[in-house]
C-alpha cells in the first residue's frame, strides 16, 4: 500500500528533476543558474498577511548570547541522525519537490564555488566541499537579511525575483526546511537493506561581541538547517587570535571533531563570526580494510603508503573513452551513493574535474550501467575549511556581507560580520559488521572488473531522490588534508 501511495509523488519528483536538468542544460560558462522556483517563494496568502499594516506589532524578542565559557552539552550525533530520519519519513509530495529544487540550486552553487576553490587546492593533497552546507550558510544569512541585501542574496542563491513583488521572493524558512529534507533523505536511506547508518551532523556557532543582541526568531529559524545552534559571546576586538583559539577549543569540546582550519578571528571591528561545522561518516557495506598499508601514487615518481578498502559487488560503471576517465557508483543506501571519478592518466585530474563537476554532471551519470567490479580505494578521512567571505570576493561580491549589509533580521545592534567559515570532517570507512548472506551473493573475483584507485581521483556523495550533491572532493594524496 505504501509503495502505491508513494508512486505518484515519485513520478512527479522525477518529472521535476528532469525539468530542472533541462533548464540546467541552458546554462553556459559561469552564468548563475536561474529558474523560477515558485514552491520556495512566499504564497499569495502569506504575502497578504505580510503586507497588512499593523501599527501594534510588538518589538521582536532579542537575547544576549551567554559567554563562551558557559557549559554546553556534547553533540549527540545519533540523536541528530534520528531527527533527520524522522524528517524524511514525514515528507509529503510537495516537500520532496521543494527538496529537489533546493538540491539543484545547491548543486549549481557548489559547482561554481568548487571551480573557484580548485586553484587553491592544487597543493592541498586532498580537499572536500559541501554544496549543501555552503548553500545553507548563505540561506541562513538570507533569512536574516532585509533589502537590498536580501535581494542580492536571493540572486546569488540562484533564484532572482521576477519582479519586486512578495510572491517573487524566497521564503527563507521554506528554503531551509527543504534543505533539511535533502539531509534527511540522505541519512534515512543509510538503514535500507541492512546498511550501516550514515551520519550527517551540522552545528552552527554564532560568536558575538559582548552586548550584541540577536533576534530569537532568526536563531530559532536556523534549527531546520542546523539542529545544533550555539550562540556565544566573547571579546572579538582586543585580541582576534586569542578569540579564535577560544572558539576553536569550544567547538572541539562540544562536537569532538577535528575539522579544517578554525576561525582566525576576523577583523578587529567584527561583532559577529559565523561558523558552520559539518561531520559526515559513511560506511561501505561489503568492504573491508586491507591488512597493512598500500601504495598510492601521488604522481609518476612519488608514492605514499595509505590504508585501503576493498570490496566486490555489482556497481554502476561507465568508461568515457573519449575523455579518458571512468565513473563507478557505489551504493551507500537505497537512494544515496558514492560516485568515484578516476582519470585514466593521473595528470588529467584538473581537466577531468573541470569536465565533470559542471552543470550537466547528473545527465552524464545516466551513462552508467551495472558491472561486476572488484574495487580498491583509500580509506578517507578528509578535513576542509574555507571562509565564505573569500569566496564572495572571488565571485566579485566582496561587500555582500560587508559593513553595509542590511542584516536587520539578525540583530538591531551594530552588526559587522567578520569571518563566515565552513569546516568539514568527511570520513568514509569499511562496514566492520560481518554479513555472510550478502557476501555470498557477490560476483566472483574472476569475473569482476578490477578498479583500483591508487592515483589521484575525484568523488561525490549524491542523493538521487532530491538530486542533491552533498559533497564534492578530490584526492591527490590521502595523507595530506587541509
Amino acid at each position: 500500500a505504501l509503495g502505491s501511495e508513494m508512486a505518484p509523488a515519485g513520478v512527479a519528483l522525477q518529472a521535476t528533476v528532469l525539468c530542472l536538468l533541462a533548464w540546467a542544460g541552458l546554462a553556459t560558462g559561469d552564468r548563475v543558474y536561474v529558474h523560477p522556483f515558485h514552491l520556495l517563494f512566499y504564497p499569495k496568502s502569506t504575502c497578504i498577511q505580510l503586507e497588512k499594516p499593523d501599527l501594534e506589532t510588538p518589538k521582536e524578542p532579542t537575547f544576549t548570547p551567554v559567554p563562551i565559557q558557559a557549559k554546553s552539552a556534547p553533540v549527540d550525533e545519533e540523536a541528530l541522525r534520528a531527527q533527520l530520519v524522522l524528517v524524511a519519513e514525514k515528507l509529503e509530495a510537495e516537500d520532496r519537490l521543494r527538496a529537489a529544487e533546493v538540491g539543484m540550486m545547491a548543486n549549481f552553487m557548489g559547482f561554481r564555488m568548487y571551480k573557484m576553490l580548485s586553484e587553491a587546492w592544487v597543493a592541498a593533497g586532498a580537499a572536500v566541499l559541501s554544496p549543501t552546507a555552503l548553500f545553507g550558510t548563505l540561506a541562513s544569512f538570507y533569512l536574516g537579511a532585509l533589502d537590498p541585501t536580501a535581494r542580492q542574496l536571493q540572486s546569488f542563491l540562484g533564484a532572482p525575483g521576477e519582479d519586486q513583488g512578495c510572491t517573487s521572493r524566497l521564503d527563507g524558512h521554506r528554503v531551509l526546511s527543504a534543505l533539511q529534507a535533502t539531509q534527511g533523505l540522505l541519512v534515512a536511506q543509510g538503514e535500507a537493506g541492512g546498511r550501516a547508518p550514515l551520519l550527517l551532523s551540522t552545528v552552527v556557532g554564532l560568536f558575538t561581541a559582548p552586548g550584541l543582541r540577536l533576534k530569537q526568531s532568526f536563531v530559532q529559524g536556523l534549527a531546520t538547517f542546523a539542529p545544533v545552534v550555539l550562540p556565544r559571546s566573547l571579546d572579538l576586538s582586543s585580541d582576534p587570535e586569542l578569540a579564535a583559539e577560544k572558539i576553536g577549543r569550544f567547538l572541539q569540546a562540544v562536537t569532538g571533531w577535528t575539522t579544517g582550519r578554525p576561525l582566525s578571528g576576523g577583523r578587529a571591528d567584527s561583532t559577529l563570526l559565523f561558523s558552520t561545522s559539518v561531520h559526515f561518516h559513511g560506511k561501505m557495506k561489503g568492504f573491508s580494510l586491507l591488512p597493512g598499508s598500500q601504495e598510492f601514487w601521488v604522481d609518476n615518481s612519488t608514492s605514499v603508503s595509505v590504508p585501503m578498502l576493498s570490496g566486490t559487488g555489482t556497481f554502476q560503471h561507465w568508461a568515457d573513452v573519449q575523455n579518458n576517465f571512468s565513473v563507478t557508483r557505489v551504493p551507500l543506501g537505497e537512494s544515496s551513493c558514492l560516485l568515484l571519478i578516476q582519470p585514466h592518466c593521473a595528470s588529467d585530474l584538473d581537466r577531468v574535474s573541470a569536465l565533470v563537476f559542471h552543470h550537466d554532471f547528473l545527465a552524464r551519470m545516466k551513462n552508467l550501467s551495472p558491472r561486476a567490479i572488484h574495487l580498491t580505494m583509500p580509506q578517507l578521512e578528509l578535513r576542509g575549511s574555507y571562509d565564505l567571505q573569500d569566496l564572495l570576493a572571488r565571485a566579485k561580491l566582496p561587500t555582500l556581507l560587508g559593513a553595509d549589509a542590511n542584516l536587520g533580521r539578525i540583530s538591531d545592534g551594530d552588526l559587522r560580520v567578520g569571518e563566515v567559515v565552513n569546516s568539514l570532517l568527511f570520513e568514509l570507512k569499511a562496514d566492520e559488521e560481518e554479513q555472510p548472506a550478502e557476501s555470498a551473493q557477490q560476483p566472483s573475483m574472476s569475473e569482476a572488473l578490477e578498479v583500483t584507485l591508487s592515483s589521484p581521483f575525484l568523488f561525490a556523495i549524491y542523493e538521487k531522490d532530491s538530486g542533491a550533491l552533498h559533497f564534492l572532493g578530490r584526492v591527490d594524496n590521502p595523507l595530506n588534508v587541509v
